[in-house]
């Protein structure tokens, strides 16, 4: 489902035109999902996408909450 969210959202953005998205670490604040697996699922997933659709998107961030969430995402961004 995470993968999902991501995959859905890029999608959206394609078919509007909009070539720069930011996203936070869906899941991990309220709904406890855990920060490590939803970072390899996120950037995993964005890869993916931008992968399939190279010349789509000017730029993608990750709005993370905290240092910690953020080293995470280093970790996962660089595997």
């Amino acid at each position: 489902m995470l993968a999902g969210c991501y995959r859905h959202s890029l999608k959206l953005a394609m078919e509007n035109g909009i070539r720069s998205v930011a996203f936070p670490s869906i899941s991990t604040g309220v709904y406890s999902y855990p920060v490590q697996q939803a970072a390899q699922i996120a950037v995993q997933t964005v890869r993916s996408v931008v992968k399939e659709h190279p010349e789509t998107f000017d730029e993608i961030l990750w709005v993370l909450f905290d240092e910690r969430t953020k080293l995470v995402y280093d970790g996962a961004l660089r595997e």
